[in-house]
């Protein structure tokens, strides 16, 4: 049975700038870091795994490679973002954080049982600060959301 999630990981361009952000601008520390010069392949490797310690225990963690390129791309909120859950009271402070400290903000967006705001990291990444309102329970809730008709009939049409 899984218990909840221990990190998600990504990749980053530099490991100081990504720290800024997360532990610097948002907040979180810096928990962990690890060196690595071989994968689990046994391939040879340079790279530098951080983690990040949200309030739950869990962490977002980063990899910087120095000798595999990756192209970052600008990414559009669809194609992923990172979304962390904080209290109704914090978004608006972190949206006026955001603008002051010239990184990319968007937001307040009011979308029923959340509202949310946006950054962009250094890495291109979209990172979503999402407070729950009431009723999200209920809407999160699949014995009275529908959540599986609603997928059924997506794919009915779309798939």
């Amino acid at each position: 049975m899984i218990k909840g999630l221990h990190h998600a990981a990504y990749r980053c361009r530099d490991s100081e700038e990504t720290r800024k952000f997360y532990e610097g601008f948002l907040g979180l520390r810096l928990a962990g870091s690890l060196e690595l010069d071989t994968s689990k392949t046994r391939r040879p490797v340079r790279a530098l795994h951080t983690f990040y310690e949200m309030g739950d225990g869990s962490y977002l963690a980063f990899f910087q490679v120095t000798d595999s390129p990756f192209e970052f791309k600008e990414q559009h909120d669809f194609d992923l973002h990172i979304a962390l859950e904080v209290d109704h009271e914090h978004l608006e402070a972190m949206l006026a954080k955001g603008r002051s400290a010239g990184i990319d903000s968007r937001g307040v967006s009011h979308h029923g049982t959340i509202d949310s705001i946006y950054f962009r990291d250094p890495n291109g990444y979209v990172v979503e600060l999402t407070a729950k309102l009431d009723g999200h329970a209920e809407e999160m809730d699949p014995d009275k959301n529908r959540a599986r008709s609603r997928l059924d009939a997506w794919m009915a049409e779309n798939g």
